[in-house]
């Protein structure tokens, strides 16, 4: 089933949804992160992925400062449509601390 960006819960978030990001070859989990309604329309129009900062409060294109570029190939919206995975083919890391995936760190 098709869905469309009107179709998306951001009210249930306070506006934002969250953002899994996945390697579309690897399948691996490599971050999460947040759209609001601007930021996953920026993903759909350009193909890049998109979010919003909640940290820095502002829209920020993945990649822009390092180079570490996501092309998003398909974009997945759960039963409720109050969350996305974005399948992405990758250009280097995905974590800011050059790590394949944020997810590198195990729980004890």
């Amino acid at each position: 089933m098709y869905k469309k960006l009107v179709d998306i819960e951001f009210v249930k978030g306070n506006g934002l949804v969250p953002v899994i990001v996945q390697d579309i070859e690897s399948k691996d989990i490599l971050t999460l992160a947040y759209s609001n309604k601007e930021s996953l329309s920026l993903t759909i129009q350009t193909g890049n992925s998109w979010f919003w900062s909640r940290s820095r409060n502002k829209l920020w294109m993945k990649g822009e400062t390092s180079g570490n570029i996501q092309n998003v190939k398909k974009i997945l919206v759960d039963c409720d449509c109050d969350a996305v995975i974005y399948l992405v083919d990758t250009k280097g890391p995905a974590c800011h601390t050059q790590q394949n995936t944020c997810f590198h760190n195990e729980l004890k």
